[in-house]
């Protein structure tokens, strides 16, 4: 997981993974729509690579990357486990208020 986070807190790979989710691309098609280098993108795409989140299937001279869903689903699991508990707060900050609420009620009548 740490690899994974650490993979996706860089701003430029994370523009990477949001322009793969639309489907596959070039290094250069990367590059182009980033406005980087291709020795940049190329870079970010290995430490991506390396966090398994980007696979890469050459063509001739052409390296085509796309997204790799399992690291994602791994990664939405673990915030799973955020959101339960962030529900239960705000579950409890509802009740709260409609209590308080409630006892405005009380005093205005």
């Amino acid at each position: 997981m740490e690899k994974i986070l650490s993979a996706l807190a860089e701003p430029n790979r994370l523009h990477i993974i949001e322009l793969l989710r639309d489907g596959p691309l070039t290094v250069g098609e990367i590059a182009d729509q980033l406005r980087l280098r291709q020795p940049q993108v190329s870079k970010h795409l290995r430490v991506l690579s390396d966090a398994e989140l980007v696979e890469v299937h050459p063509i001739a001279n052409r390296r085509i990357y796309k997204l790799r869903p399992q690291p994602l689903k791994k990664l939405d699991a673990w915030l799973e486990t955020f959101r339960n508990i962030w529900d239960e707060r705000f579950n409890r900050l509802d009740d709260y208020l409609l209590e308080l609420q409630g006892k405005e009620k009380k005093q205005g009548d």
